[in-house]
């Protein structure tokens, strides 16, 4: 049973303990002032710092060992870090923080003078037929246990989708012993147009890193196939089969035992949006960001937004961004302790914010209008897109109107899965998504006993 409210303060509370929070976390706990991290996870470091559990870090090393430094210099500073805390809620601009511990269910709230989200992104999932059978995961999950659990997702792995992060994703499931039965991408990036050879070139550091990994590919024999897409994934209780579509119209069937499928990642804006920060859509369309300036500060007075919930860049620029918004946040509340420069990391940030639109044109993501109508959206409510469908073409072409209708958007994940997909086939364009209401996140059960203030 949670216990009664506890309530607390700081100057500064970072929301999001991966590369933006931790790089903001240490500039602001340097400058002098009290800083709380709140992370939902039970460890620091977010996704690209992940931590290994300590037999397996004792047997294979420490995954990434600049993450782990980066940690103990945060802790060193004087950071509070309070790891497994859910940030559900929000009010006064930021200033009051509505917490619950993802254990216990016990609540807090926490005051403070200004508040830094660093809530990071989703891996952005679009459905096909057989998507929801055991054995088709994100690219996301089957990297976590490559690298954390040192286990292959599949022993056959067909991995598709769009974006940079297939490649990684394809070495780590080789070092761990699985094969790639194919490595499918949607667009053409790996054959540039003259458009975008200048700007690949104006990136040497990410040009090398690409080269390693298809490098380390070409080794193992595995081709990039570009231009294609998966259609369909058969199987009953296992996927074991997978269609891939070509350009040209062909279709071949593949044989495996795990499908990873992934369309880059999506920022995680919910709370900014609680808060009312005003937002516009990204130069893609596809997504609805909050309007930041040069340091991360919202329209919102006294709130700031970090790394790949400002948009998806990258870690490299995830660290600058949360070092910019500090110091933004240091000129506010201790503007004697403020660095008097950092025109250096505006440049590198708006040469990263470079690379990042580069990679927007080389890996555009696929419409979803022919998504069939009997696929499964909304795998919480288990809405199929013809049920969305049939609600728009009746009248509820409303976002909102829609999701009442068909339920679609009102399970656990709150439309943060399906959402884009189910504005989309509303006619609503994936830009929107529905409005963020406390709790942003579902609450423990232990949370809401009667007694407890959950607002």
């Amino acid at each position: 049973m949670a216990d009664v409210m506890a309530e607390s303060e700081t100057d500064v509370a970072v929301i999001g303990g991966g590369p933006a929070g931790l790089h903001a976390a240490l500039v602001l706990a340097r400058g002098g002032l009290s800083v709380v991290l709140l992370d939902e996870s039970d460890t620091l470091g977010g996704q690209y710092y992940k931590r290994r559990a300590e037999q397996l870090a004792a047997a294979f090393g420490d995954f990434r060992p600049r993450g782990t430094e980066l940690i103990r210099q945060v802790r060193a500073a004087g950071v509070v870090c309070r790891t497994g805390t859910l940030v559900w809620g929000a009010e006064d601009a930021g200033r009051t923080l509505f917490t619950s511990d993802v254990h216990t269910g016990a609540l807090g709230r926490l005051n403070t003078r200004a508040t830094l989200a660093a809530t990071g992104a989703y891996e952005r999932s679009l459905p096909f037929p057989g998507w929801t059978l055991p054995g088709v995961v994100t690219p996301g999950f089957a990297l976590h246990l490559a690298t954390m659990d040192r286990v292959p997702v599949g022993s056959r792995v067909v991995l598709a989708g769009t974006g940079p992060f297939l490649l990684p994703v394809a070495c780590a499931l080789l070092e761990v012993g699985a094969r790639i039965e194919a490595l499918i991408e949607l667009n053409h990036p790996y054959r540039p147009r003259a458009s975008v050879i200048g700007g690949a070139l104006r990136q040497p550091a990410r040009l090398a890193e690409a080269a390693r990994y298809l490098l380390t590919l070409a080794r193992h024999g595995v081709r990039v196939e570009q231009g294609s897409r998966v259609l369909a994934a058969y199987g009953d209780t296992q996927v074991t089969a997978v269609d891939i579509g070509h350009e040209d119209g062909s279709v071949r069937r593949l044989e495996t035992d795990a499908l990873c499928v992934g369309f880059g990642f999506r920022p995680s804006t919910e709370l900014p949006r609680l808060l009312g920060c005003r937002t516009e859509p990204d130069p893609t369309g596809t997504e609805q960001l909050p309007v930041v300036d040069a340091d991360g500060a919202t329209s919102v007075d006294g709130l700031y937004v970090a790394g790949d919930c400002a948009g998806i860049a990258g870690v490299h620029a995830a660290g600058v961004r949360g070092q910019l918004a500090a110091h933004a946040i240091l000129r506010r509340l201790a503007p004697g302790r403020a660095p008097v420069r950092v025109a250096g990391l505006r440049r590198r940030a708006r040469a990263l914010d470079r690379f990042a639109a580069l990679a927007d044109r080389l890996y555009p993501m696929p419409a979803t209008a022919d998504i069939p109508d009997a696929t499964q959206v909304c795998r919480c409510e288990g809405v199929s897109a013809g049920e969305i469908r049939q609600a728009a073409a009746t009248g509820w072409n409303d976002l909102h109107g829609t999701k009442a209708a068909t339920r679609a958007g009102m399970g656990p994940c709150q439309g943060r899965e399906c959402g884009h997909i189910v504005a989309a086939l509303a006619g609503r364009g994936e830009a929107e998504c529905f409005a963020a209401r406390m709790p942003i996140r579902p609450l423990p059960m232990a949370a809401t006993v009667e007694g407890q203030d959950v607002r």
